[in-house]
């Protein structure tokens, strides 16, 4: 095995240990690590690390079917608008600079890295009046589809599995106890991933060897970070995770940030 095969398989233990860890952070350093770590341009970067979340969220479900906490039905109607939103977020990627995309991933990025932090210390199971967790009354197919939508688009442009904004919605608006929320979410994030995945593909052609690599990684990763998450407290994983992905992000903002902005003042100066 080569240096660069060792780094790909290196890069998806990583991202497969944070998404097994945390249930759903893998997905936003995916990008990163597919662009600045091992080098691949954006637009495929986008579809691999689709394909890599898909996979090792997939695993992750495998890992956890015998304890309860997937609600397979919930999934799937939170996944069928997802796709939509996937569809049309991956079919809008190639229409917009490189740059812009990597500069609007750094803005999101912080969001969910403050979101992650602020919430991390508290043990929350929620009170909602209708409460889906257990079963999925006609209240609440609305807020699932729309949040699927959001979830979806996101999903789609980005390159992201949504695990961020999925964990906290099926917790705080669906009323789901958090260790359902979080197992529930890499099934969503898995089936999502399927439909960014599928708009991909229409336009990209993937390095599917490096593909086989990451995927590799990814499940080891995963199933030591399912392996870490019963030792160590959900609390510290989600801040060492959050911290982590401030600092990636900002160091993207900047660079991307004074990329574009000399790409700009060159257009304007023609």
């Amino acid at each position: 095995m080569d240096a660069h095969s060792a780094l790909a398989v290196g890069s998806g233990v990583f991202i497969g240990l944070i998404l097994g860890a945390t249930g759903g952070g893998g997905s936003l350093l995916a990008i990163p690590i597919l662009v600045y770590v091992l080098g691949i341009k954006v637009q495929p970067a986008s579809a691999i690390s689709l394909v890599v979340v898909a996979g090792s969220a997939l695993l992750g479900v495998y890992q956890r079917r015998k304890s309860g906490e997937v609600r397979v039905k919930a999934a799937l109607i939170f996944s069928a608008t997802g796709w939509v939103g996937a569809w049309v977020g991956a079919s809008g990627h190639r229409f917009v600079r490189e740059e812009a995309v990597l500069l609007l991933f750094s803005l999101l990025v912080i969001v969910a890295a403050w979101q992650m932090w602020r919430q991390s210390g508290h043990k929350r199971e929620s009170s909602s009046e209708v409460n889906c967790a257990e079963r999925f009354p006609r209240s609440c197919w609305i807020k699932v589809s729309l949040i699927g939508v959001v979830v979806g688009l996101m999903t789609g442009f980005f390159g992201v599995g949504g695990g961020f904004v999925i964990v906290p919605a099926l917790a705080l608006v669906l009323g789901f106890p958090m260790r359902m929320a979080v197992s529930t979410s890499l099934l969503i994030i898995a089936l999502v991933a399927i439909g960014g995945i599928a708009g991909h593909l229409q336009t990209e052609r993937l390095d599917w060897p490096l593909v086989g690599l990451l995927l590799l990684g990814s499940a080891v990763g995963m199933t030591g970070g399912s392996w870490a998450v019963q030792r160590v407290s959900s609390a510290t994983l989600t801040k060492s995770f959050a911290a982590v992905a401030f600092v990636v992000a900002i160091v993207m903002l900047i660079h991307n940030g004074m990329k574009l902005r000399a790409l700009l003042g060159g257009e304007g100066a023609l």
